[in-house]
């Protein structure tokens, strides 16, 4: 039998609450188990619910199977294992439940768009479970709890990570649940905050592992651990200290690598920028040993073939210095380079050396994420004379305006050489399993 942890006191009211609640939100941090509360609450309104049809959205149809159907063995069709299935309803894809009190149907919906509220209108539901509600469309979140308002048992739940306080769905909605609550009229309303610290199926070592990877002073401590509504302002990388992390070029040149990259982001007007990224024994390290940085003016354009001819002459160099050298990532949208740079490689004689086009599916936050934690833990390095990374280092700050609608963003207005960021992570973070697995122990 599989092992579970135990509720939290917090979590255990959150769920006795949601009985008599119409309105129950579980907010907070990262791994808090905000989804399986929620799962467990909603699965308990369902089986007694006097109401056939209910509702769950997301940001995609996907999203919702795997966060509320499946969600990892905790889901809809794991807690009523044996009395549930997957199946159609009026050619919407639902789950068919046996509950105690009747036949229940769960319609699946995606929100993200405009127009996805248009596809849950003609129905009422009994209940409704949106995770990460503030991902979804307004719209979307507005219709799901309009079309509950004749239920004979109205209840919603929503599960969501913070946002900025400006955000639209503080705004617009719960800003207004909060004020009715505090000012005594509003007893229908069930808001829990969950962090990482409530999640007891974690061990003392995962848990301090998941630390280890956060700068505390940082916006994603405040968001992701703390769970908090926090304002992006400031410095990125607040870990950065170039006393401790600039290194010699005689150093960097003379280190035996474990592995090499390098990591190419082309540039129209910006510039064009190659960092060769070298990783030391056991991935303890990582290391920014050298780098190209070229910015074209109005008068000199460069083509593909005459930037990848200037690149793969310290190619070429790099080669000879560092034979472990194996792979180059080039930005996936610059395929007319990366064509143009495979060619030349090969005349050059570099054809053992791999080009790849870099895979940018996990965001540009899982990238800073990886940088912060290496600055953090001090296992990041930077060669003396780049003085164009060191500068975009500490000079990168969120895009306040982006992050207001609710997007983690760098600021990217020419202020500082924010290419040679992107060039490094580029190098990298195609080794970032490797690097989050050398993780010192946080006291």
């Amino acid at each position: 039998m599989i092992p579970y942890a135990p509720l939290t006191e917090d979590q255990a009211r959150y769920i006795a609450d949601s009985r008599e609640s119409w309105l129950n939100v579980a907010e907070g941090g990262k791994r808090a188990g905000k989804n399986i509360i929620n799962l467990i609450a909603w699965a308990c309104a369902l089986d007694i619910h006097p109401d056939k049809l209910h509702l769950c959205g997301g940001v995609s149809t996907a999203a919702v199977k795997m966060n509320i159907i499946d969600s990892n063995g905790f889901g809809l069709m794991h807690i009523f294992a044996g009395r549930s299935k997957m199946g159609k309803y009026r050619g919407r894809e639902a789950l068919f439940i046996r509950s105690v009190n009747g036949e229940k149907v769960v319609i699946i919906a995606g929100g993200k768009k405009a127009d996805d509220a248009a596809r849950i209108k003609g129905n009422s539901y009994g209940s409704v479970y949106v995770t990460e509600v503030n991902e979804c469309h307004p719209s979307f979140m507005k219709e799901c709890i309009d079309r509950t308002l004749a239920s004979r048992k109205r209840q919603i739940f929503f599960d969501l990570n913070p946002k900025p306080p400006s955000h639209w769905f503080y705004s617009e909605f719960l800003d207004y649940q909060d004020e009715l609550k505090r000012r005594g009229v509003n007893p229908g309303y069930n808001y829990g905050h969950f962090t990482i610290f409530g999640n007891l199926s974690l061990g003392d070592e995962q848990l301090l592992r998941e630390l280890a990877k956060y700068d505390r002073s940082s916006l994603w401590y405040q968001s992701d651990i703390l769970g908090l509504r926090t304002a992006a302002s400031g410095r990125i990388y607040s870990s950065y200290d170039p006393e401790r992390m600039i290194v010699d070029r005689t150093t960097t040149m003379s280190t035996r690598y474990l592995d090499m990259a390098v990591g190419i982001d082309v540039g129209g007007t910006d510039a064009t920028c190659a960092t060769l990224v070298g990783f030391t024994q056991g991935w303890q390290n990582m290391v920014i040993v050298d780098g190209v940085y070229h910015k074209q003016g109005i008068s000199d354009k460069m083509t593909e073939a005459k930037y990848a001819q200037l690149i793969v002459e310290r190619l070429v160099l790099w080669s000879r210095q560092f034979p472990m050298l194996g792979r180059v990532y080039v930005d996936s949208a610059a395929k007319l380079f990366k064509t143009a740079l495979k060619e030349e490689m090969i005349r050059r004689g570099l054809g053992k050396i791999a080009v790849h086009a870099f895979d940018k599916a996990d965001g540009i936050n899982a990238r800073i994420e990886l940088t912060c934690m290496l600055q953090m833990q001090g296992r990041f390095f930077i060669a003396r004379h780049l003085s164009q990374w060191q500068e975009a280092y500490q000079m990168a700050t969120w895009d306040e305006h982006a992050y207001e609608l609710g997007e983690w963003a760098r600021t990217d207005n020419g202020s500082y050489p924010v290419d040679c960021l992107d060039s490094a992570e580029y190098a990298f973070y195609p080794f970032a399993r490797m690097l989050e697995r050398t993780q010192p122990h946080l006291e």
